[in-house]
């Protein structure tokens, strides 16, 4: 069961579009496209990406574009570190590292990093949804709440996990294909956790440059567990979904990025890894 409720324009926008309108004499026709333009800014449509999935499955485990970029363009998201050391969650503003040894650090140094994807969110629907027994049931409840195939979607799930199955890769060399560095990883299954799931949905024509579906990463209310999801179950869960329309991409600009063939379709490693 899903219940949605929207999130109305701000009183204080409606409020200056009201002055904008009285102060310019603006025309009812202008006033409604102001009224867009800012109600499209306000819903914070952007997903922001540093580097490919291309680059992931050829090996380019380099970190090519510093983290300070990842919070300057979003609170929200997902990623990973330099030689795959951990998975890495985005949340409120906060970056963590979810290590292989089943620690979890917040991180707020500067490094450099290979991989990620980050929005602001804040612009989103709200659903409750009822009984999922495994990731196949959360992605039907993910997808009837999504307009469209073909746009990205941030997606923030809260919940007490009946269970919880992840995976955090270990630091690989650099060169390793992702498929050979999926096999060096810890696998943690926790049982009645309360936490949340931050991720995406990318549409299937994005292969090559990000996960087609869904990809979430989890982490625990109590910021001490998190990996990548490959299962969980759930009674009762809170939703939120961001559209997104927009997508900027920042792509190394030395390194091995550059040498690497990325021509490959990716779309089979990929699914094999994830």
């Amino acid at each position: 069961m899903r219940h949605r409720k929207l999130m109305p324009i701000s009183e204080g926008i409606a409020d200056l579009l009201l002055k904008i309108a009285s102060a310019e004499n603006v025309l009812e026709q202008k006033l409604a496209e102001t009224l867009l333009r800012l109600n499209l800014m306000n819903r914070k449509t952007k997903l922001y990406q540093i580097s490919c999935t291309a680059a992931l499955v050829q090996g380019v485990l380099h970190g090519g574009i510093a983290s300070s970029h990842i919070l300057e363009n979003g609170d929200f998201g997902l990623g990973t570190f330099e030689n795959l050391d951990g998975e890495m969650a985005i949340l409120d503003g906060q970056i963590y590292q979810m290590c292989a040894d089943g620690t979890v650090k917040q991180r707020s140094d500067r490094f450099d990093v290979p991989f990620a994807q980050v929005c602001r969110f804040g612009s989103f629907e709200t659903y409750s949804l009822a009984r999922v027994r495994d990731f196949s049931d959360l992605a039907r409840e993910a997808s009837a709440c999504r307009a469209s195939n073909n746009h990205f979607y941030a997606f923030l799930i809260e919940a007490y996990f009946d269970t919880m199955h992840v995976r955090a890769v270990k630091p690989s060399q650099p060169g390793t294909s992702l498929a050979s560095a999926a096999e060096n990883e810890t696998i943690f299954t926790w049982n009645g956790i309360s936490g949340c799931l931050i991720g995406f949905w990318s549409p299937d024509f994005s292969s090559s440059f990000s996960v087609p579906g869904y990809h979430f990463h989890f982490l625990s209310a109590d910021r001490t567990k998190g990996g990548h999801v490959l299962d969980c179950s759930f009674e009762h869960a809170k939703l939120r979904v961001q559209f997104l329309s927009e997508l900027s991409v920042s792509f190394p600009t030395s390194g091995p990025f550059l040498e690497a063939d990325l021509s490959a379709d990716t779309r089979e490693a990929l699914r094999k890894a994830e």
